[in-house]
């Protein structure tokens, strides 16, 4: 071989494979593959199913076909989640080694063709609320940039799952210790102007109006919070809906539906806007044990990663302050 020269690839330098081993022709398909190491990561169809961007259906569907091919059980079905099956163990210390090193190859390969995009997560409502309506400014500063918003309530694990950016909502106790503070969190009754509930003075009037509820284990983000920090026992004598998104309930609030627990840092711009208004009662207002908060998943970011983690944190040094946010709604002209 002349120096220099790159060798030819020849098959018949590989070893062979053992005899036991199926013939590729009838190897299941790798689809299913990819389905059973995303639950056997997470021992969750659920979550699973937000990592392939699938319903949690199409993941059963996945795994039940993977095991009729394997004429095996490889989970055995539990009220929170799955367990391995002796089997199903067994395929997933050899699979999830192979995926990793699949992504790893896919992952340089991208890296060499162009550019990669940069992928940020949030929480559903978060990015709702709070990213979405500011990413034309994004765009606008840098039309180059490929990005990629990943809104799911799970928590990821950033490097596994190919993610550059994470804004994380926790006290600062569990925050990272590189985690960047964005914003903090106020709580206040909010509602459309159209219900009046901004003219209200005393919390029993908010019991004649509907309330809208965030079904979150958070206690302070529920009514019965707010209402007995205000030594109001009391709910809604017009009954109370229950949202299991946070964006759901913005949402029906800004149609006139009830009244809402606003967190005032995310829903800015709908209350600058005159969309929402704050109901302006002495002690409306309560601080959330919570933040915002900024995580990078390596210490060095490439330079996109780094210019989008610049933007945000431009983004939320113009989050106004709890106290500047509540916007006068004008009084409608007398008879």
């Amino acid at each position: 071989m002349a120096a220099g020269a790159e060798p030819c690839f020849n098959p018949n330098t590989f070893p062979t494979h053992p005899a036991m081993s199926d013939p590729l022709a009838r190897l299941f398909p790798l689809d299913l593959l990819k389905g059973f190491v995303a639950v056997g990561r997470r021992m969750s169809i659920t979550q699973a199913a937000d990592d392939l961007c699938l319903t949690q259906s199409a993941v059963s569907r996945q795994i039940r076909a993977l095991e009729d091919h394997l004429q095996v059980r490889l989970f055995v079905r539990q009220h929170r989640g799955v367990a391995f099956t002796p089997e199903g163990e067994r395929l997933f210390r050899s699979a999830d080694g192979a995926v990793q090193q699949l992504q790893d190859v896919a992952g340089e390969l991208r890296k060499r063709d162009g550019r990669q995009p940069v992928t940020v997560t949030a929480s559903i409502g978060v990015a709702g609320l709070w990213l979405l309506p500011r990413l034309g400014s994004l765009q606008r500063a840098h039309p180059q940039l490929d990005v990629r918003l990943s809104a799911s309530n799970q928590i990821s694990d950033l490097r596994a799952d190919g993610i550059d950016l994470a804004i994380r909502y926790c006290r600062e106790a569990d925050a990272p210790a590189d985690a960047i503070r964005l914003f903090d969190e106020t709580i206040a009754p909010v509602a459309h102007p159209s219900l009046g509930a901004h003219r209200l003075t005393a919390v029993e009037d908010l019991a004649q109006l509907p309330l809208l509820e965030f079904d979150d284990p958070r206690p302070w983000l529920h009514w019965r919070s707010w209402l007995g920090a205000h030594g109001y026992r009391q709910a809604s004598r017009r009954g109370i809906l229950r949202f299991n998104q946070y964006d759901q309930m913005i949402h029906a609030a800004l149609a006139g539906q009830g009244v809402a627990l606003g967190r005032l840092e995310l829903i800015q711009p709908l209350i600058a806007g005159g969309q929402l208004a704050v109901v302006d009662m002495p002690g409306a207002a309560l601080a959330s044990p919570n933040a915002f908060w900024l995580i990078h998943a390596t210490d060095h970011p490439r330079e996109d990663v780094a210019r989008v983690a610049a933007w945000i944190r431009a983004e939320a040094a113009r989050v106004a302050p709890a106290s500047a946010q509540r916007q006068a709604v004008p009084a409608p002209p007398g008879p």
